[in-house]
């Protein structure tokens, strides 16, 4: 993990995943590889090894710096921002 500071850690909310998938997949009836979380508003999107790559879209989109893995035994952050991966507090 980076020793470098992320500067975004104010926008992390505590959220709730809005659904128990990547949103804009089951809306497609699509699949994902892996999940992430958005810790500014809850919205659950998939990996950028998923073809649709949600999560990063969501990012784009909305500007909400910051996900958190959703896999198991997957315990980390990334700042898209900062492009720094922490261990939650």
């Amino acid at each position: 993990m980076s020793t470098v500071p992320c500067t975004h850690l104010d926008q992390i909310h505590d959220v709730k995943p809005h659904t128990r998938g990547c949103e804009e997949c089951l809306k497609m009836g699509d699949t994902w590889v892996h999940l992430r979380l958005c810790l500014t508003c809850g919205h659950v999107g998939c990996c950028d090894s998923s073809k649709n790559r949600h999560a990063t879209k969501h990012f784009h989109a909305e500007s909400h710096p910051l996900i958190q893995s959703l896999e198991p035994g997957e315990d980390w952050i990334w700042c898209y921002v900062d492009e720094v991966m922490m261990e939650p507090e």
